[in-house]
């Protein structure tokens, strides 16, 4: 009687190696060999020579972008698992009309909605500067003074799940929070216990903090302009923990190293992992994190749906 043949599992883009110790991997042992790779490849050409002789792909995230373009040139996959219910890297149309599955994995915790949080209060109390001049042994012993929060606005583009739960958690800071999108409408604002203003350069001007929770489309790229940073006040700060092309970096750059706001905490980048010699490394006025904000041990752990 002939074997069956082996089944070849690659897992993809593992920066922190944890991949094969946050999930049972013991009912498919002897049965498929598994490869990790920690590395994240952007040429498609170097992809399908990696990918070629995997059956099944274990995708973290969005990190490896799966256009219909790949998915043509790899014949014998069969099973795309990807940690988290949706992945937008993923043309899941594509894939479903090679026969190919693709299954995700449900979400526990709030991973997101404290990062978001993290970066807000990081940022606006210059935690990252203070622990570096501290650690450096700086003779100045307090530099900054931070942003209270209390009787401050939140700008909020975006009030969707992530945005309404922000909101709440502003509200116990005794934070005043305005919200604005392109289809956002002052009855949906008032059940997120947001108040709604009419326009996005509105909602610049007046915050004090702006924070984005939009879903990146073709029509939401680039959708925070120059002219939106620009005009915000000179003490204000900028967080993006939703995705990175949603914001013009070349200009939150420029505004950035002008100081024409206080600072910045982002999460998200046009490029991930971010280029080693990109500018935004270098500013003192960033608190910038690698794409952490879905990440956390709850979330890795959840069982596949």
């Amino acid at each position: 009687m002939s074997q069956a043949p082996e089944i070849r599992v690659a897992i993809l883009d593992d920066y922190q190696n944890v991949s094969l110790t946050s999930a049972d991997w013991s009912p498919v042992q002897g049965r498929c060999i598994i490869d990790v790779y920690r590395d994240t490849l952007s040429s498609e050409d170097d992809l399908v020579r990696r990918l070629e002789p995997y059956q099944v792909i274990c995708a973290m995230r969005e990190r490896t972008r799966f256009p219909a373009s790949l998915l043509d040139r790899l014949p014998d996959l069969k099973l795309i698992a990807t940690t988290g219910p949706f992945n937008a890297a993923i043309d899941v149309g594509h894939a479903r009309s090679k026969s190919i599955l693709v299954s995700g994995t449900s979400g526990k915790g709030n991973s997101t909605l404290e990062h978001i949080w993290t970066l807000i209060l990081a940022s606006a109390r210059y935690l990252v500067q203070e622990d570096a001049n501290i650690k450096k042994q700086a003779r100045q012993w307090q530099s900054y003074i931070p942003l209270g929060l209390a009787g401050r606005t939140l700008g909020l583009v975006g009030v969707g799940r992530l945005g309404s739960a922000t909101a709440k958690i502003a509200k116990a800071f005794e934070m005043r929070v305005i919200g604005w999108s392109p289809h956002l409408t002052p009855e949906r604002a008032a059940q997120a216990g947001v108040e709604f203003v009419a326009s996005k350069e509105e909602l610049f001007r007046q915050s004090d903090v702006v924070s984005v929770h939009m879903v990146l489309s073709d029509a939401t790229r680039h959708l925070v302009t120059e002219s939106d940073l620009q005009s915000m006040k000179p003490t204000a700060f900028f967080i993006n923990t939703s995705r990175g092309p949603l914001v013009d970096e070349v200009a939150l750059v420029r505004v950035l190293q002008q100081r024409k706001i206080a600072g910045a905490g982002l999460d998200v980048y046009e490029v991930e992992p971010l280029p080693q010699d990109h500018p935004l490394r270098t500013l003192e006025n960033v608190t910038l994190t690698p794409h952490t904000g879905y990440v956390s041990d709850t979330m890795y752990e959840v069982s596949t749906q």
